[in-house]
């Protein structure tokens, strides 16, 4: 019959040694056997009892693991945890007396207390950190500096105490440079460093799509590397031409406290294959590269660009995560989240829960997810309302082109015959329906098509175009248009070349399932061309691509809707200027233009 708290130290002992442990009993002891040894039911002074494993480090005493059966909870262990990091027997070499270090496990549940933080407090771990990690920390505490902290001490000497940890760091940062910062990128700034200080390990910041989110986020992640010692941050995004763009901002970015840009300060590292850089000081990644990072898989190019939420095969229900030893939950001491999918929230959560990181979100739109994940620590919020009010961003007006279809839905009576698309293959055929069939507008270009649909609205576009929406104007100013997906994509660049009468060049499509030219080629293409056509119909899943701001005009469909006969639009409606009323207003860039919500 199995022994519930002797099972737990199996897993335990596993988990040590995958970290980099050499674990042994008391009786055959070698404290110099490795860099990390870990003993067990090591004996401590009278009245303290047996530490079920006492971590050594580099030949000295620094830690203790208390190990409980799997359910016990373990913040009441806590106490028993202190009483053995105070019970060394006197003699034996050690750190730090009290020990600084402390685990409490189950081999399924994890906590960790660094005592060298100011205030130190328990957080929950996925596994055990590698006795490099904390040969570095002690070596920072005792004044040595670890590998961490050499490249960063020209600027603790400069700026003010160095401090034992990251987190006692943040106490000491220098003043914050406002120069080339708006009052919101500033105010964003100082209430997440506030944040960490306060040692909360969670924290999201709202700003508007083309408020400066990357350029916050850089400011903010510099002054982390520069002054307050952080190892390493991952930056996260969920397509890779969002990762490609990243780069180039960092590249850009030019440090106020010195003439270096950033890439010449620090490694910055765009990971395209399974290996980080040890040197990297920050690592942009997409989160399905990284969960295949960590699931030791290789990820096909093509799901670089797709979509967090349209990824198939082996990402569409991601497996459970186990320790991966190439990869250690040290990894990153920061991880910053630009936007990615709301569904990172949920079956992705154990991609950003892995690392024994702080997490900082960056967003335009929060869902109720977001909050919840973020523990409700809204350190900043910056709506495009108030990014209009500050002069970041300017103000667009809303065309607004209703249909009965799109508001609610149809019916296909029985005895009308339909033509059924399989979604892989595409292949085509015809049934006729034996019975009524009714949809509603969620079902429309994903589970109901019918090409007349988006063609009415198409043609209403374009009659509205140069008496409506830009009146006076002879040419098509460029337009971006959203689809659902690459099926409804697919069908929007078909009509469009034929209601607007124009070939191939006059809408192209942007997805990940692109060939020919990657997309941020195609991007990059819509940006500098001068001539003045509907380029792109894209499909992101809602959530916008950063189109540069030169573009002029941006046309967001909902192209939603099929219909068995012909379909005739409502009226349309012009608001301007001033706060949008409709569905998913929402702008991208810094120029004046018009937006058409369907």
């Amino acid at each position: 019959m199995s022994n519930p708290e002797q099972d737990a130290r199996q897993t335990i002992d596993q988990l040590l040694r995958g970290a980099g442990w050499q674990v042994c009993d008391a009786a055959a002891v070698n404290i110099h056997a490795a860099r990390g040894v870990a003993v067990r039911e090591f004996p401590l002074k009278p009245g303290h009892g047996f530490a079920d494993y006492l971590l050594y480090v580099d030949g000295k005493a620094a830690g203790v693991i208390e190990a409980k059966k799997q359910g016990v909870t373990l913040s009441g262990v806590e106490v028993q945890a202190k009483k053995y990091m105070e019970g060394l027997p006197p003699g034996l070499p050690a750190w730090h007396n009290p020990l600084p270090f402390a685990y409490q496990s189950t081999g399924v549940e994890t906590r960790f207390t660094n005592g060298l933080d100011p205030e130190p407090r328990a957080r929950p771990v996925f596994a055990f950190h590698r006795p490099e990690l904390l040969a570095e920390w002690l070596g920072d505490a005792s004044g040595s500096g670890g590998t961490g902290m050499a490249q960063v001490a020209d600027t603790r000497g400069r700026y003010g105490v160095a401090g034992r940890t990251v987190l006692e760091r943040l106490r000491h940062m220098p003043p914050l440079h406002p120069e080339g910062l708006w009052p919101a990128q500033i105010t964003a700034i100082r209430n997440l460093e506030r944040s960490l200080r306060e040692n909360r390990p969670h924290a999201l910041i709202q700003m508007a799509t083309g408020s400066g989110k990357t350029f916050t986020a850089i400011s903010f992640i510099y002054r982390l590397l520069r002054f307050a010692g952080a190892r390493r941050v991952l930056f996260l995004v969920d397509r890779g031409n969002l990762a490609d763009q990243t780069l180039k901002e960092f590249q850009q970015y030019a440090s106020p406290y010195n003439n270096f840009k950033f890439s010449e300060e620090f490694i910055v590292q765009r990971l395209s294959s399974n290996t980080i850089d040890q040197t990297a000081r920050v690592c942009i990644c997409t989160i399905q590269r990284l969960y295949a990072m960590l699931k030791g898989r290789d990820l096909p190019e093509e799901l670089e660009d797709a979509s967090v939420d349209h990824l198939d095969g082996l990402f569409k229900r991601p497996e459970p995560i186990e320790y991966n030893p190439a990869i250690p939950i040290e990894s990153f001491d920061v991880i910053v989240t630009d936007e990615c999918h709301r569904s990172i929230y949920n079956l992705w959560a154990q991609v950003l829960e892995y690392f024994d990181a702080t997490l900082i979100g960056l967003t335009a739109t929060p869902s109720k997810q977001t909050f919840g994940f973020f523990h409700q620590n809204l350190v900043m919020e910056c709506n495009h309302d108030m990014a209009v009010a500050d002069g970041v961003n300017v103000n667009y007006d809303v065309y607004r082109i209703r249909t009965r279809i799109t508001e609610g839905g149809s019916k296909v009576e029985a005895g009308y015959s339909v033509q059924i698309q399989e979604r892989e293959t595409r292949k085509k055929r015809w049934e006729q329906l034996d019975d009524d069939f009714s949809y509603d507008p969620n079902q429309l270009d994903r589970d109901v098509v019918a090409p007349d649909q988006i063609r009415t609205i198409i043609r209403a576009f374009r009659d509205k175009l140069f008496t409506e929406i830009f009146p006076g104007r002879t040419w098509v100013p460029k337009t971006l248009i959203f689809a659902k997906d690459d099926a409804h994509a697919e069908n929007i660049v078909e009509i469009l070349r034929e209601e607007f009468g124009k070939g191939n060049a006059f809408a192209q499509k942007i997805t990940y399932r692109s060939t020919g030219a990657k997309p941020k080629d195609l991007i990059n293409a819509f940006r500098t061309d001068l001539v003045s056509l509907v380029r792109f119909a894209m499909h992101q899943d809602n959530e916008l691509v950063p189109f540069p701001e030169r573009v002029n005009a941006n046309f967001k469909t909902w192209l939603v809707g099929a219909a068995p006969r012909r379909e005739k639009p409502f009226t349309a409606e012009l608001n301007r200027p001033g706060k949008p009323s409709g569905w998913n207003s929402r702008p991208i860039g810094l120029s004046r233009r018009r937006w058409a919500s369907i």
